[in-house]
């Protein structure tokens, strides 16, 4: 039979401890299941394009391609060493949530206090809190002296909670009988008595009866959501993978057709399938997977000169694509500090000298200025009084503070009695709607008058303007008392009303214009009262006549159907859960949106985990947050957000340009191969040739336009389709049709200098597909302008690796010393100008095909403003 777990205000004995860790588990939070580093690194290799370049490599080995087999496998290393690093550092979410429990704690056993570890924490133990601790479980208070906890990383409330005692032995026997059943243990239903693993005891001490450890806790049941949580794959990586798959097929076709060819001619059969084969190995545009991650880094880099750390690398291109940006209010798109707005009182100096006496904060002078500590609403007023010229350490040399009562979130008011040099007098500060409930008379400069109906309904309209404009609005009265009388809160003097507010930055409004104008719809998130979340939201733009807004128990009544609709068109979620935030970002992707959430602590994990992409403030975020994100923002703002999306989108932007210049060289290389093998001409171009073209002039230039400057217009138009494929938009027929001009050029050339020799033939057609690639690099710098109308000289890293490229390719014609390497002669000028005639031909017909669809995309335009009257996205 099993122990017994016996409660006594002596804490447990060593066997109600053992019953209750068997019963219960030890306070840690679960560990998740890890696969070993090598089979996390070997998990890298699943990806098509990896296991083409892979195969690429073996071909490239048989063909005796030494050189290109060994860059080709470099490039696979890098690339399945960086995903095996970002997928071992998304676990790190998991390990702060446990190394945020208290390494050691205090606990009382067998009577006496002991020094135990946190981990051997089990229900029914009682803990000592004091101010400083962390707290080590969830609990119930059954001892309190002004205990106040941070419970920010649970809730979002920025404010410190107030707490109280239970009942020590209504507590014992309350908790004893749960332990006694079957079932679980119930919460005590009221919340001020309560505090929770891994938050923060700020001020006063207490005793905690542990009522819950490891995941049974708050914390636990977080760890839980981020466990049940798998991220996959982003937009782009979908598309690469999608396009890999094209490109196998591409070049199994290749070979297929090459194959058969040389069969029908009645060539050796062997002879055609390595043919085949080389130029299949020509077809895999082996730099992508190293230039689109080189860009990504480079881009991360252009982030965080901005203001963001880029976790993961394929996280800025997701920005790019954001339809949603779910983003918490406090220090994102506020300044998280508490400032005072507006003071009605008939007496402003009274107001504040009350306000700095009913004070649990601190003021420091400092030179010309101040600092301030302690609560946000209690250093703001500290701060409005020190601006009026009244000083808390002033009042403190002639006042003395007989008796305190703290602020209590029941009561919602705190009160001194203060010895003053005119006698003793209570100040009471609070909720306005409690202080003034408990005024007869209110202070009218200098006069104490009756707080008649009128007044009492004046005061009442006052403060409720101030609550509608977003204010906290806290009251302060006082009273005069005489000799030993007791300080009664009865009766009081209204003296004013504080109107507070957290201010919206001011970046933040113009951040969410330019959201709106990109297509991209902001909510705001967060744990804050409706009220001042919705007035908030007005400021900045977020929240407009007519959006629904919605609370956390609002949505708890709501079905499936309500729910999703509720995410679909409000623009304001308040007094929100961890669960409802997850929920929220379901609802979101299960429309289609792509979903990006900011958040800062532990109760914000699980959405940032599951959003596309997660966003954690690096200022104020916790351990735990960042690690689940995928994006930190270094000042935690909200305009940083929306400039990490302009980059987003610029790097997609980019991609789609480096692919088609990739792509198109290589269609002109495999069409240049191919159409001369079908006519029976001799091999265009030798294996080391086409080497030299992969290795040098594809990847330098690819590479540089992935550092193309953002388009000017990239957030007046709306985020892309994230199902929409790589090649969307016309661009795998862009692809084809240069390919193919391209390809035309290098065997035009071919042609027309056969007759002068082969080598010279072949050095033509190298010198072709040289030269047409890098001119039509400048032309991918645009899909919608030519050659002629873009700005040739705005990326001046583009111009360097096309001149880089140029001179190496040139230097292997030109230079005795490569000439036997790469089996090239030197060209002459008419050969040159051979040359540059036919390839300066691709970029004329480009820019002609150019015109045509630009005439054609104002003509929808025209269309669509004519029978919608407005201009429609094309």
């Amino acid at each position: 039979m099993p122990h017994q777990i016996y409660l006594s205000r002596s804490g447990l004995n060593g066997e109600s401890v053992a019953a209750s860790r068997e019963r219960f588990g030890p306070n840690t939070l679960p560990q998740p299941k890890k696969r070993g580093p090598l089979k996390v690194f070997v998990g890298q290799f699943k990806d098509i394009m990896t296991v083409i370049l892979l195969a690429a490599v073996v071909l490239s080995v048989l063909l005796g391609e030494t050189a290109e087999s060994i860059s080709i496998l470099c490039i696979v290393l890098l690339n399945s060493v960086m995903g095996f690093v970002q997928e071992y550092r998304t676990e790190r979410a998991l390990e702060r949530l446990r190394d945020m429990a208290a390494p050691s704690t205090r606990v009382i056993r067998d009577g006496e206090e002991k020094l135990a570890p946190g981990s051997g924490l089990v229900v029914g133990d009682l803990v000592p809190l004091r101010a400083g601790d962390r707290i080590p479980a969830d609990g119930v208070l059954v001892e309190c002296a002004e205990l106040q906890s941070d419970e920010s990383m649970l809730t979002g409330e920025s404010v410190p909670v107030s707490k109280r005692a239970a009942g020590f032995d209504e507590e014992l026997l309350r908790l004893g009988r749960a332990l006694g059943g079957e079932g679980g243990i119930p919460p005590h239903p009221a919340a001020n008595v309560r505090v929770h693993m891994g938050c923060l005891v700020t001020r006063g001490r207490g005793l905690m009866l542990t009522e819950g450890v490891g995941s049974r806790t708050e914390m636990g049941r977080v760890a839980g959501m981020l466990r049940e949580i798998e991220e996959g794959p982003t937009p782009l990586q979908k598309q690469l993978s999608r396009m890999g798959r094209w490109i196998a097929a591409g070049c199994l076709i290749v070979c297929a057709v090459v194959a058969f060819t040389g069969f029908l001619r009645g060539e050796a059969p062997l002879d055609m399938l390595l043919t085949g084969i080389s130029l299949a190995v020509a077809a895999v545009p082996e730099g992508l997977p190293a230039i689109v991650t080189i860009s990504l880094a480079l881009a991360v880099g252009r982030v965080y000169k901005r203001g963001a750390w880029i976790k993961k690398l394929h996280a800025v291109e997701s920005l790019g694509c954001a339809t949603v940006i779910c983003s918490d209010k406090t220090g994102t798109l506020t300044e998280n500090r508490m400032t005072v707005q507006r003071l009605e009182s008939g007496d402003p100096l009274l107001a504040c000298e009350l306000a700095a006496l009913c004070s649990s904060g601190q003021i420091r002078r400092t030179g010309n200025g101040f600092t301030v500590s302690g609560d946000p609403t209690e250093t703001a007023l500290l701060a409005e009084a020190a601006r009026r010229g009244v000083w808390r350490d002033e009042l403190i040399r002639r006042n003395v503070t007989e008796h305190e009562e703290p602020f209590d979130s029941t009561r919602k008011r705190m009160s001194v009695v203060v010895r003053t040099p005119a006698g003793r007098r209570l100040y009471l500060k609070g909720a306005w709607e409690i202080v003034l409930s408990l005024c007869g008379s209110w202070w009218d400069g200098g006069t104490v008058r009756p707080l008649t109906a009128a007044d009492r309904e004046r005061w009442r309209n006052i403060c409720e303007q101030m609550t509608s404009e977003a204010l906290r609005v806290v009251a302060v009265a006082f009273r005069p008392l005489s000799a030993g009388e007791p300080g009664s809160e009865q009766a009081l003097i209204f003296a004013g009303a504080f109107g507070m507010l957290d201010p919206p930055r001011r970046e933040a409004a113009p951040a969410v214009r330019r959201c709106r104008r990109a297509g991209i719809r902001p909510v705001m998130i967060t744990g804050d009262h409706i009220g001042t979340a919705r007035a908030i939201a007005a400021r900045v733009g977020i929240f407009r006549p007519g959006d629904p807004a919605f609370t956390g128990a609002e949505l708890d009544r709501m079905d499936d159907a309500a729910f999703a609709e509720a995410a679909r068109s409000a623009s304001v979620f308040a007094r929100v859960t961890p669960a409802h935030k997850l929920r929220l970002v379901r609802a979101l992707r299960k429309e289609g949106q792509v979903v990006a959430m900011t958040g800062d602590g532990v109760n914000d994990a699980p959405a940032i985990k599951e959003a596309d992409v997660g966003v954690a403030m690096g200022r104020s975020g916790t351990d735990v947050a960042r690690e689940a994100a995928g994006v930190v923002l270094r000042d935690d703002s909200f305009a940083t957000l929306v400039t990490a999306v302009e980059e987003g989108r610029a790097i997609y932007a980019n991609i789609r340009k480096f692919i088609r210049y990739l792509l198109s060289c290589n269609t002109g290389e495999v069409l240049t191969m191919f159409a001369g093998m079908l006519l029976g001409l001799p091999v265009v171009l030798l294996p080391v040739q086409i080497l030299l073209v992969n290795l040098v002039t594809d990847g330098l230039p690819a590479l540089a336009l992935g550092l193309e400057p953002p388009e000017p217009s990239v957030m007046d138009r709306p985020p892309r389709d994230q199902k929409a494929g790589v090649f969307a938009g016309g661009l795998g027929g862009l692809i084809l049709f240069r390919g193919a001009l391209i390809g035309a050029a290098a065997l035009g050339v071919f042609l027309l200098l056969l007759p002068q020799g082969l080598a010279a033939a072949r050095t033509g057609a190298f010198a072709a597909l040289v030269l047409a690639q890098l001119m039509h690099v400048f032309e991918c710098k645009s899909e919608t302008r030519s050659l002629f109308t873009v700005p040739l000289l705005n990326n001046k890293k583009l111009l360097l690796a096309v001149f880089s490229s140029a001179v190496i390719v040139f230097s292997a014609i030109y230079l005795p010393a490569l000439q036997p390497v790469f089996e090239t002669v030197p060209l002459t000028p008419g050969q040159l100008l051979t040359v540059l005639g036919l390839c300066i031909t691709g970029p004329v017909i480009g820019s002609v095909r150019s015109g045509i669809a630009a005439m054609i995309r104002r003509r929808k335009r025209g269309t669509s403003q004519n029978s919608s009257g407005r201009l429609s996205p094309v």
